[in-house]
Order: structure tokens, then C-alpha cells, then sequence
């Protein structure tokens, strides 16, 4: 089932199923994902089966939900200090030989592997571990909260200190946190997580600075598995003319992890087990424009896509956004 959480043109939210006439159906009953998910988990049946109980109600067309940017993220929070956003890097196979390639740094033997290519073999060698052991844990990093989310169609603002605005076409796992302490996944969304690649590129220690940036992941939510072998395309447009593209490939079978052990390795902190949070989860990627020498600039638009997550991911590249100046804190 594909999900969406939309506003109505009077700003009232709606959760919807989205139909194979390219129509969206609003649930009745609940204004969103997270309401809806909390049901299912009182109601012990998935969320899909819930979304079938709650029932139809008005139909909108979907095609113009999306060019009036009136789709929302597919899950969010009230209040957004309560959304984490954090991700997972070289788990995919090939993600060693961009970062690398990134880094232009080389591999010659193991005694001179970079750190890059030393965590990628930990992952082909215990990334994905028998049924209830534990593997191998992904390299991880800490994004934002809920206020860094960006709906689908919008532009990303960029800091006036960041030196690179480069997408990354990605997997996203949705999860809410329920009363007993359980991660709950929802389901599966395209994502672009959306990085500063220059910075990272000085030195590997600077991945925790390049990751602080916005995000987006949506239209649709996928309830049920992430299939196996998942194939999309990421795009750059330039005055609405394509100037890079690129297939992307995700699931379990393009990774050098298992789902389980990702999500193994994020949810075993207590502090991510706080009952009602949401957590937006990036699964990784091996492809990025940025990687093949293309710079990106302020009015350029990313689409990411997969045919089975409906309708493509869209965000552009908006100004830069002020923060703090130096010697700007201020003592008590």
C-alpha cells in the first residue's frame, strides 16, 4: 500500500491512499501517519490493515496535491524535537569505492587501507549475520530533528557556510516508538539525505558537520517488505534540462548489511526508545553526482525515483540561509 499525508486548500491535514487512477483517497478518521500508526499498534494488526479499516473518504487528484506542494512528508511529529533523522553510511556495495573515489584516496593492500575501505570490508564480512546474532556495526551519523525535514517539492535551504549542496538517493525507514518501548517500522520511503560532500572530502573526521543539513523523503510511504532488488534513477536538472543522471540500486541484495542489522544498531541505544518518537532512518547509497565531478548551484532540482515508491522524490536548491556570526554567543 502507498501512503501520503497531505493538506486539503484549507490547510487541514489528511492521510491518504494513493490509487492506481493516480487519485488519493483520504482516510477517515485520522489527519496523521503517526495517529494512524498508533492505532494499528493498539489495534495489533499492520498498518496497511488499519488503513483499510479507518475507510475511504473524499477523493483528491494527486498529480495537483504535488504541484501545489500540499504533500507533506509521508510521517512527521507535532512537535519536532520528538523526529529524529540519522542515517547509515557504506552499506551499500559499490559505497566504499565512491567514498573513496571522493576522497581520492587508494587502496594498495589491507596494511594500507584507507579507514573508508577497512569499515566497508567489516560490512561484507559481518554486516549481515544469521537469524537473532548480531553483526557488524554500520559506520552511523546524526542529522537533525524533525525542523531539518523538507516536504517533497520544496527547496532545500543551504547554509551560508556550507561549501557543496549534493544529493544522496537513498531508502528511508520510518519507525515510531511505541508505549512498550518497541520500534514499530511503518514502512519504506525514497529519500535524498542531501549532503555537503566538500566538506566531507577534507577530512572523514568532517562526515559529522556534512550530514547537518535539510532533508527530504517522501511523497509516499510503502507499507510492507523493501524488495530485495531495488532499482531507481537520480536525477539533476538545470533550467528544466537534465544535465546528470544516474541508476541507483538499494535492498538487501545490492547491501553489504542486512535491514535487521541496521536497524539492530540503531534502536540498541535507550535514548532512541523513548515511547511516541518518530525516527527517519537513511539506509545508505553508492551513487552521487558529486562523485563524478558535477557541482551543484542555487535554482538546481534533484528527482529521485523508483517504480515501486510511486511518484518521484522532487526538491530544488534554494538560498543560502544566515546563522550565527562569530563571537555571536552571547554570557549570562
Amino acid at each position: 500500500m502507498r501512503l501520503i499525508q497531505f493538506e486539503t486548500v484549507l490547510r487541514e491535514r489528511r492521510v491518504g491512499v494513493v490509487r492506481g487512477d493516480n487519485t488519493v483517497a483520504a482516510l477517515q478518521g485520522v489527519a496523521s501517519m503517526r495517529e494512524l500508526a498508533q492505532r494499528a499498534i493498539d489495534a495489533g494488526r499492520p498498518l496497511d490493515a488499519q488503513a483499510d479499516a479507518q475507510g475511504d473518504g473524499e477523493l483528491f487528484d494527486y498529480a495537483e496535491l504535488l504541484a501545489q506542494t500540499r504533500v507533506l512528508a509521508p510521517l512527521d511529529h507535532d512537535d519536532p524535537a520528538h523526529l529524529l533523522v540519522s542515517g547509515t553510511g557504506l552499506t551499500h556495495l559499490g559505497s566504499a569505492a565512491t567514498r573513496d573515489k571522493m576522497h581520492q584516496q587508494a587502496q594498495h593492500d589491507e596494511s594500507q587501507m584507507t579507514d573508508t575501505m577497512r569499515m566497508f570490508q567489516w560490512g561484507i564480512d559481518g554486516g549481515k549475520p544469521a537469524a537473532g546474532a548480531v553483526g557488524t556495526p554500520p559506520e552511523w551519523f546524526y542529522k537533525g530533528d524533525g525542523s531539518i525535514v523538507v516536504r517533497p517539492g520544496m527547496s532545500f535551504p543551504v547554509p551560508e557556510f556550507a561549501e557543496d549542496a549534493g544529493e544522496e538517493p537513498e531508502v528511508a525507514g520510518l519507525y515510531l516508538i511505541g508505549a512498550d518501548g518497541v520500534p514499530y517500522r511503518l514502512g519504506f520511503a525514497l529519500g535524498n539525505e542531501f549532503s555537503d560532500h566538500v566538506t566531507e572530502r577534507k577530512n572523514y573526521l568532517y562526515l559529522a558537520h556534512s550530514k547537518l543539513r535539510y532533508c527530504s523523503f517522501g511523497p509516499e510511504l510503502r507499507t510492507g517488505p523493501l524488495p530485495a532488488n531495488l532499482s531507481g534513477l537520480s536525477r539533476l536538472r538545470r533550467g528544466g534540462e537534465v544535465i546528470w543522471e544516474k541508476p541507483f540500486l538499494s535492498g538487501e541484495e545490492n547491501m553489504c548489511h542486512s535491514l535487521d542489522n541496521l536497524e539492530y544498531h540503531h534502536f540498541k541505544y535507550r535514548q532512541f526508545l523513548r515511547a511516541g518518537d518518530v525516527h527517519v532512518h537513511f539506509f545508505g547509497t553508492a551513487t552521487l553526482s558529486f562523485a563524478d565531478g558535477v557541482q551543484t548551484r542555487q535554482g538546481d532540482a534533484f528527482e529521485i525515483g523508483a517504480a515501486e515508491f510511486g511518484m518521484p522524490l522532487i526538491n530544488g536548491i534554494g538560498c543560502g540561509e544566515a546563522g550565527i556570526a562569530p563571537q555571536g554567543v552571547r554570557a549570562l
